[in-house]
């Protein structure tokens, strides 16, 4: 706000310092003109240069009411003979000025009327000029002095509010320009980290109800023969509750804006939680081997995918495949992550579930989460049945040491 302000501050004394500037040029040429005098008094450029002037010193509080101002005074002068002939063109300046700051905020209808509105008066009040006030003044007293003539000056203002005009209206479809790029690129932003958002509860949500649906049928199963289990099966769902409702709460908690009240921040998952999903795994039938091997930390960024990608892999596993064996492996050795998630099929030979199409099919919104953190830094990723039996997902993230793409 300080910096607005102070900047406004400049601006206007910037404006300020043209005002005086122009007003000393038009007070000039009113007492030495290149053609004959004004017939007013030697004082009278004085005033006449102030009130010619005064629109630059405030356009940009009322840059429209400004531009009115600035065109009437310079009509009215120019058509009373207040001015110098031959130098007319300076009488516009200042509606030039204020022109140009209309041309680069208002609409580009409305500076094209004032434009048109300031050119007419313009040639208006020349036509008079010469007419009616230019016969009736001393010639030039010396040979030297240029004379003065109607085309000349209507040219040269023409061309003036003319070029005040374009620059203006180029700087104002600049701005625009930028503003609908600026704007775009927040929406893409946005779009970003709602997809983002999404696929972190797409895995959150997919993983835990998964494993929850495995507990609970097989609760539902022997419910009246094998209490014992039943309760530990609960014991599992509830545990994977809490940890869903857990990291649940941390992703939401991304779309509060910064002024709301916020509890204190859950630690995203990462490399030491993969144990952890491994665990859940075998507790719903699927026998788990995880293997990591790190030599360098990762940054939390990429260790978060990493966490993602096995847990949607295993999700995979147990929701399509049930019971079977799985091998998980995670290479990191500071420049890239390598993950490979290979499991031997349905045991017994029997077919994955029907309605999955084996491990979610390559359309599956599993395996394009998977594929999307992928392509976030540039890696690759493949995943499809083995010859051998089982499925295979594989996965490789480059990464820079701030955790970006390589």
């Amino acid at each position: 706000m300080e910096w607005a302000g102070w900047r406004r501050g400049g601006r206007d004394l910037t404006d300020a310092v043209v005002a005086v500037v122009v007003a000393l040029l038009i007070r000039y040429a009113i007492v030495d003109p290149p053609g004959p005098s004004s017939p007013w008094s030697a004082w009278s450029a004085w005033p006449v240069a102030a009130v010619l002037s005064f629109p630059i010193a405030v356009r940009r509080r009322r840059p429209r009411v400004m531009l009115a101002v600035a065109c009437a005074a310079g009509t009215g002068v120019t058509m009373a003979g207040a001015v110098a002939a031959g130098a007319i063109w300076l009488t516009f300046v200042p509606t030039a000025l204020v022109l140009y700051l209309v041309a680069a905020t208002a609409s580009i209808v409305w500076s094209a009327a004032g434009l048109a509105v300031c050119l007419s008066a313009a040639v208006t009040a020349i036509l008079v000029y010469y007419v009616q006030v230019f016969p009736g003044l001393a010639l030039a007293a010396t040979p030297s002095e240029m004379p003065a003539a109607w085309p000349i000056e209507i040219g040269a203002i023409g061309v003036l509010l003319t070029v005040a005009w374009v620059l203006g209206t180029v700087v104002r479809w600049k701005r625009d320009t930028t503003a609908r790029l600026v704007r775009h690129l927040a929406d893409a932003a946005v779009t970003d980290e709602r997809r983002r958002i999404a696929r972190e509860l797409h895995d959150i949500i997919g993983h835990s109800m998964s494993l929850i649906a495995v507990k609970a049928t097989v609760a539902n199963h022997v419910a009246d023969a094998r209490p014992q289990e039943v309760r530990a099966a609960l014991a599992v769902i509830e545990e994977t509750s809490r940890s869903t409702l857990t990291e649940i709460h941390r992703v939401l908690g991304l779309l509060r804006s910064d002024g709301d009240p916020q509890q204190d921040a859950v630690p995203a998952p990462g490399m030491a939680d993969l144990p952890g999903l491994a665990a859940h795994a075998r507790s719903a039938g699927v026998e788990v081997e995880l293997t990591v091997r790190e030599e360098a930390a990762l940054p939390a960024a990429v260790a978060v995918s990493v966490y993602r990608i096995v847990q949607q892999a295993l999700t995979n596993v147990v929701t399509h495949v049930g019971p079977a064996r799985c091998a998980v492996t995670v290479d990191v050795d500071g420049r890239e992550a390598v993950i490979e998630v290979v499991d031997d099929g349905p045991r017994h030979g029997r077919p994955p579930r029907a309605g999955h199409g084996g491990h979610g099919g390559h359309g599956g919104h599993g395996l394009i989460g998977m594929r999307e953190r992928t392509k976030m830094y540039g890696g690759t990723f493949d995943a499809g049945p083995r010859s051998e039996g089982g499925f295979r997902v594989s996965a490789r993230l480059p990464y820079a040491p701030d955790g970006t793409a390589a």
